[in-house]
């Protein structure tokens, strides 16, 4: 268990880089317009949005490296995309070659949301594939906090600190990159390419204690999925599952949030000093609570904290809709968000990932990861885009309305059609899953 303990842990931190690469860029919003004298539009398009740009095609097409080529090629290319993105954008003399050098770091994002919970999934054992999994998700949110504490300890060392704030990403990319050549290659997607004596030597050197029964189910299950197409119709139910999961992840409101948080809480009526720091305080929260679903996800299941972040988004939305209808702001709408966050963090922020892994067959896992990622982040780009249009046109109250009604949906969603995956082999889940045994 230590192996297994200790890759998962050193392929997780490609989610620190994700999250790193993402906060990082606020350092240089400013300056690089400043310097490069951008329009808002140009700025807002181009340079800063460069890099979503690229996650939502890594996630897209991440899966053809992962199948193709084998997810630790895959995780080794996420390290190489990381490193020539930290150097390059710190380096870039003009926007365009900065955008290009963020949208190839947007790519490594989006892949790692591929291949990292792929990889972790298919090396643990079943009683603790959640918590190893969440470590993707936990890392992403440290990296988050470090970004901006990073940003905040480097400005003003020198004159051009945007390009310093950039360029420290290296450091923690190289040290992930040399970690992951030395990791051992998922020993599902080795049985995947029926070389069945390479994966009993990984299972044997991760320490799994039933190697040989994973191995017959595998080469059971790929007996029936071998060569399939995820659009085959008994693929529908986990589709419906991976799609609805990711979307409902996002008209939660929580990246509108995380962008928007100083504008929503300058709405509230508080000062920009006060914004600021309440904005800190929704990484602190963020944190903590995710820290907690990850000791929580493998005892108390998926469904069950689903449930939790379902009835915490309701309560916390409905409470800030209510605030912003009747006047009664300022730091009671910020208690709400920082309820909102902590249920997101324990619930949607720790399942996502992990519960995507599980639900597809091993033979389009990829695939399925892909399908889910990419309508995470289509969807997170679409209304990172058009929140300050809607902004502008509708009020607070109405835009914290929406977000409660699309998670009553979600809490339908989780009563009537998510199934529970903690304690089950991934080959028991694809079995029931098909079947709709669960």
């Amino acid at each position: 268990m230590n192996k297994i303990l200790y890759w998962a842990m050193t392929v997780a931190v490609a989610g620190f880089l994700f999250g790193f690469d993402t906060a990082v860029i606020s350092g240089a919003d400013k300056p690089t317009q400043e310097l490069w004298q951008s329009s808002p539009l140009f700025h807002g398009l181009f340079v800063m949005s460069s890099a979503l740009w690229g996650t939502v095609l890594g996630a897209l097409f991440g899966s053809w490296p992962c199948d193709r080529f084998g997810r630790k090629f895959t995780l080794v290319l996420i390290g190489v995309l990381y490193t020539l993105s930290a150097i390059g954008s710190a380096l870039a003399p003009d926007p365009y070659s900065f955008a290009v050098l963020r949208f190839i770091g947007g790519l490594g994002v989006g892949m790692s949301s591929i291949a990292v919970p792929a990889y972790i999934a298919e090396i643990a054992p079943a009683a603790w594939r959640g918590r190893l999994v969440a470590l993707y998700q936990f890392q992403i949110v440290f990296g988050i906090l470090v970004a901006f504490l990073s940003n905040y300890l480097l400005a003003g060392t020198i004159d051009a600190d945007w390009r310093l704030m950039l360029g420290v990403e290296t450091i923690p990319a190289l040290a992930y990159l040399l970690m992951v050549l030395r990791a051992p290659e998922s020993p599902r997607w080795l049985l995947q390419q029926q070389k069945p004596e390479q994966a009993r030597a990984v299972f044997r050197q991760l320490g799994h204690q039933n190697a040989e029964q994973i191995i017959t189910d595998f080469q059971r299950e790929q007996r029936v999925h071998a060569n399939e197409s995820l659009l085959t119709k008994r693929y529908r139910f986990p589709v419906m599952l991976a799609f609805l999961i990711a979307v409902f992840n996002q008209v939660s409101g929580i990246n509108f949030i995380i962008y928007y948080a100083p504008r929503v809480f300058e709405l509230a009526g508080l000062d920009s000093s006060a914004s600021l720091l309440s904005s800190a305080g929704i990484g602190v929260i963020n944190l903590l609570f995710t820290m907690l679903g990850l000791y929580l996800i493998d005892r108390l299941g998926r469904k069950t904290l689903m449930y939790i972040g379902s009835v915490g988004y309701i309560l916390s939305l409905a409470t800030v809709s209510w605030a912003f209808s009747s006047g009664v702001t300022g730091y009671f709408v910020v208690g709400a968000i920082f309820t909102f966050i902590a249920a997101h963090a324990i619930g949607q922020g720790a399942v996502i990932w992990v519960f995507i892994s599980e639900i597809f067959p091993n033979a389009v896992r990829s695939k399925g990861q892909s399908l889910g990622s990419g309508t995470h982040w289509i969807f997170a780009a679409l209304i990172t885009l058009m929140m300050p249009w809607v902004l502008a046109h509708f009020s607070a109250a109405q835009v914290f309305a929406f977000f409660t009604f699309a998670m009553v949906l979600q809490l339908i969603f989780v009563k009537t059609m998510m199934p529970e995956t903690k304690g089950r082999t991934l080959e028991e889940l694809s079995g029931s899953l098909l079947s709709k045994e669960i």
